[in-house]
């Protein structure tokens, strides 16, 4: 029996990559993949600020309505992408090995962001990247980018930022590794929840699909994915596209989160370890909740 899976992806070269690595696995696992590019609001918009016309679901969205229409089995996404609460008729089914999940510095002629002067331009649109180089980097200027990696360089290139952050997963699945500067540390700049791993989403009916996307998933990536997502869902629809929030899981169920104000003026963090994912998950909520995480949430929701 045929057994066709349909992958629908975005347009980007990385949305690319993440697709094409997607249908290969699957092609291994026995099933004939096809692909489907579907042009979202998020790629369609490059002229705003993503927070300002809805945040990152709107790169998923388009996606979704094609799954419930039935012209795609799958979706992929980035999972750092996906809002952290999804409606109860979609499922993560499967996610793939992580890639390396820390954010990269990227500057054009290689210096460091040590080196840079006071009220240099720094570029990202992330706010929970920006929340952290405030700390670390005061002096600093930081405005938001848009665009896929090639457009964000050619934009330091031109003049117009100093420096980038950039996801190190992209810019190395995109062959650009060695346009890395240097790389942040977990402890310097925590990462977003999921970043470097690819998800696979499909509508929870659809057993094919269901069946396609566990017969690829990597055990690691999905309790990563599990326990930063779990620790994102714990603050229900407190967070929005304004949150400074990162959270990140090593595979010895180690949690470490990160939660400030949108201007970085106060900043908390946890940190726990254990054998049991949820009660982990539950102690850094917990801890987080105890230091005052919901005041900076609704500080940030504020600053829009």
């Amino acid at each position: 029996m045929t057994r066709t899976i349909r992958i629908g992806t975005r347009g980007s070269a990385l949305a690319l990559w993440q697709a094409d690595e997607t249908s290969r696995r699957l092609a291994a696992a026995g099933y004939e993949p096809e692909l489907v590019i579907v042009k979202t609001t998020g790629d369609k918009r490059q002229d705003v600020s993503l927070a300002t016309i809805g945040g990152k679901g709107l790169f998923i969205k388009e996606l979704e309505d094609a799954l419930e229409r039935g012209s795609i089995d799958v979706a992929v996404h980035s999972l750092k992408d996906v809002p952290s609460i999804i409606p109860a008729h979609f499922a993560l089914a499967g996610f793939l090995e992580r890639a390396d999940p820390r954010d990269a510095w990227v500057h054009v002629e290689g210096k460091s962001i040590a080196e840079l002067p006071d009220g240099a331009v720094i570029g990202t649109s992330a706010p929970r990247r920006r929340a952290q180089l405030r700390t670390l980097f005061p002096e600093l200027r930081i405005e938001d980018i848009r665009g896929n990696v090639d457009t964000r360089i050619s934009k330091a290139r031109d003049g117009r930022y100093d420096g980038l952050i950039l996801a190190s997963a992209g810019m190395t699945r995109l062959g650009r590794a060695s346009e890395i500067t240097s790389y942040f540390s977990v402890d310097e700049m925590l990462p977003a929840a999921g970043q470097g791993i690819v998800a696979i989403e499909c509508l929870a009916s659809n057993e094919l699909a269901i069946d396609a996307a566990r017969a690829i998933d990597d055990e690691r990536a999905a309790l990563a994915a599990t326990c930063e997502r779990g620790v994102l869902q714990k603050f229900g629809e407190q967070l929005d596209c304004y949150s400074s929030v990162a959270v990140h899981c090593t595979p010895d169920l180690h949690i470490r989160a990160f939660i400030s104000d949108y201007e970085a003026t106060r900043a908390i963090r946890a940190s726990h370890r254990g054998s049991d994912p949820a009660a982990v998950i539950n102690a850094v909520y917990d801890d987080l909740v105890a230091q005052g995480a919901m005041e900076l949430l609704c500080l940030s929701r504020k600053a829009e």
